[in-house]
Order: C-alpha cells, then sequence, then structure tokens
C-alpha cells in the first residue's frame, strides 16, 4: 500500500510498505478516507525525528471497515468510522485509577505502530467508533484533535455564563471556541497574530478577536472584560511566548488550560509568572483525549456535537492533498510557503 513514512528530521518518504493483516480476534482493518495533519505532526517532523525510523506517520483519520477479526461485533465490513489512535497500557497505577490519558505506557499510532498517513491502517475494535450519516468524512477526520479539546474542558470548572479567551487560532484553537461554546461561554475571545485564522474563529463563534501582533493581549482582554479578565483562558498555540502570556488573561481565582505543545524553552517574565500566585490562578495540563471508560466521553460527544453541527469541522480545512505529495506539503508547511489551517490527505 502508499504510504508516507518518517525516516527523520525533515525527511518523510512517499512509498509502499505492507498492508495491514488481521492477527489478532479483535483486529480491524481501517481503509482511510481523509487523515488530518497534526501540529504535533509538523513539530515531529521538522524538529525530533520519528520515534522509530521509517515509522507510517499521523494519526488524525476517518474511514470504511474492509476487514475484521473473528471476535469483532461493534462494526462490520462497509461501515464508516473514525478512531481513538491512542494505546492505554490498561495495568498501570493510572489506568486502574481511571486515568488512561495518564498511562505509564502511553502510545499513539504513527509513532512506535503504523499510522494513518496511508492506505489502510489497523486498530483493536474497541478503538473504532462507528460513525452517524450527518458526520461526512473530512469533518470526521477532526474528531481525534475535537476529543482533545474537549478532554482539557472537561478538566475545568467552566460555568454557563463564562467568558473564555482562545490564545492561539490555528484548528486546536478554532475547535476551542467551539467547545467554549457547547460549554456554556457567553462571550469567546480569539487572539493570534494571523488575520486569516482571525476571520475564521469569528466564522466558527468567537466574538471578539485580538491581533496579538499589534495589542498587549492582556491589556485589550480587559477592554471586553470590564477590566477584570477572563473566567478560563485556553494556550493552543504552543509557542514560548504564547505559553507565557496566557497567564495574564484570566481574572483573579481565574483557570487556564495548557493544549499547545512548545517543543522549545519556556522562559516566564516575572510580570507573567507572578500573575499565578497573586491572581490565585488554577493551572491545568491536558493531554491527549483518553477518559474511562476507554477510550471516554470525548469520543460520543464530540460526534454527537458534530452530528449536530455545533462543531463544524469544514470551515477549518484548507487543503485536500492526495498522499503523494505529502514531501512536499510538509515542507511547504516547514518554510510557511503555503496558508494553511488544517490539511487532510485523501490516500
Amino acid at each position: 500500500m502508499k504510504t508516507l513514512n518518517l525516516y527523520g528530521v525533515e525527511d518523510i518518504r512517499y512509498e509502499q510498505s505492507p498492508c495491514p493483516t488481521i492477527e489478532a480476534q479483535d483486529d480491524v482493518i481501517i481503509k482511510i478516507t481523509a487523515a488530518g495533519i497534526c501540529g504535533s505532526d509538523l513539530s515531529r517532523y521538522k524538529k525530533l525525528g520519528p520515534y522509530i525510523a521509517g515509522m507510517t506517520f499521523g494519526h488524525e483519520f476517518s474511514g470504511v471497515v474492509e476487514e475484521i477479526g473473528a471476535a469483532v461485533t461493534n462494526v462490520k465490513t462497509g461501515d464508516r468510522v473514525a478512531a481513538c489512535p491512542t494505546h492505554a497500557c490498561g495495568n498501570c497505577y493510572y489506568c486502574n485509577s481511571g486515568q488512561p490519558s495518564q498511562c505509564e505506557e502511553l502510545i499513539v499510532i504513527g509513532s512506535k505502530v503504523p499510522g494513518a498517513f496511508a492506505e489502510y491502517v489497523k486498530l483493536p475494535a474497541v478503538h473504532v467508533i462507528p460513525l452517524p450519516p450527518e458526520v461526512n468524512d473530512e469533518t470526521a477526520a477532526l474528531i481525534e484533535p475535537a476529543a482533545v479539546v474537549a478532554h482539557g474542558f472537561y478538566r475545568t470548572q467552566i460555568k454557563p455564563g463564562a467568558t473564555v479567551a482562545v490564545m492561539g487560532a490555528g484548528s486546536i484553537g478554532l475547535l476551542a471556541i467551539q467547545w467554549a461554546r457547547i460549554f456554556g461561554a457567553k462571550r469567546v475571545i480569539a487572539i493570534d497574530i494571523d488575520k486569516r485564522k482571525l476571520d475564521i474563529a469569528l466564522e466558527v463563534g468567537a466574538d471578539h478577536v485580538i491581533d496579538g501582533s499589534t495589542a498587549k493581549p492582556h491589556e485589550a482582554i480587559l477592554a471586553y472584560t470590564d477590566g477584570t479578565g477572563v473566567d478560563l483562558a485556553i494556550e493552543s498555540a504552543g509557542s514560548p511566548v504564547t505559553s507565557a502570556q496566557v497567564l495574564s488573561l484570566p481574572k483573579k481565582g481565574g483557570e487556564v488550560v495548557y493544549l499547545g505543545i512548545p517543543y522549545a524553552d519556556i522562559r516566564i517574565e516575572r510580570f507573567y509568572f507572578e500573575k499565578i500566585v497573586r491572581n490565585e490562578l488554577t493551572i491545568h495540563g491536558s493531554w491527549n483525549a483518553l477518559s474511562a471508560p476507554f477510550p471516554g466521553k470525548e469520543w460520543a460527544n464530540t460526534i454527537h456535537y458534530m452530528k449536530t453541527g455545533q462543531i463544524n469541522g469544514e470551515k477549518m480545512i484548507s487543503h485536500h492533498i492526495p498522499l503523494s505529495e505529502g514531501p512536499a506539503i510538509f515542507k511547504q508547511l516547514t518554510d510557511r510557503s503555503i496558508d494553511a489551517v488544517k490539511v487532510l490527505f485523501h490516500p
């Protein structure tokens, strides 16, 4: 089958790989319909390199069931599906405590097992989730990142009527804007330095946008919050700069959720760090999209809100690309020669 395999930093190759085969009774082989490039994929490509050289990359996808093992009952051949790409061991202290997102052996497909930038992928049946007809294949490829964002919101104490700031209007930030509405926010403020992304933020539900290249976010926020700050601030950019700035956005007693992954050291100026102490902030780290029972409420609820249209993925999808153009598109994303929000491969 045709695949995109990561060999090293900025070394991704379009090549032939063996098709997966049924080996266990609960195996499900899925023919990929659409697969998205995650921000973490791009960071690993340009900064970190593969866990295993030559591994088939990618983990956000939708598809159609091609073949099933003898014990599979939750899906059948021909079903349209999405899937949780994350494996938890099920046996460590954290898994046994009902916190699979903190599993000591957590792995995601595309790292140490073959991923979704391919024509086919294999997962255990418990990972595979049938899709309703109202959720199209392209939107379904965004279920995994949407579930990641939902996991972060579930960690907070957000109440109906809250004011939420989302720092970073990439795909995770745009999903966070929509989840903020679902969780009851009455006002959502998006912050970025990319005008196009800010325009999309307004389209998907932001009330106000702040261009961080022309205004200090913490000062601009005060104008929309009667001088107090927001109830909840979401860091979704993964930038060392925004990872510090986000601490200045909440009101006293407010909350911060870190969804972005900064692949560089963060140096926090005293001005920002003191906000944690002096404003008695609650800081949440959020990792992956799992809860008990596996894979968790994040997945079922994401699909529900996509079905109702309250999560709109189509406005976020900027490019539809054949898998053969994978090496070129990764290079273009790295050198920023294209203006992209969410790129989908269609094998």
